[in-house]
């Protein structure tokens, strides 16, 4: 089965498992996801966040937690 370049970007193939799986055009795995229209939706994001520089901005967040009572 020949693969279909999406976007001139990246490939999506099925694993044998069910799960899809993202390639860039070197073959290196971008993302896994559940189904191929997430996996393909999922992998635009990521793409245009890291074109446009966001992608570290997106992925940076923190959050910060106590617990008050008695344990």
């Amino acid at each position: 089965m020949e693969q279909q370049l999406i976007d001139d970007a990246f490939y999506v193939k099925q694993q044998k498992w069910g799960t899809f799986d993202s390639y860039d055009k070197d073959g290196k795995c971008i993302i896994t996801s559940l189904t191929e229209e997430n996996c393909i939706s999922a992998t635009r994001a990521y793409l245009k966040w890291k074109q446009d520089g966001t992608l570290n901005q997106k992925a940076e967040k923190t959050y910060e937690s106590t617990v008050g009572g008695k344990l």
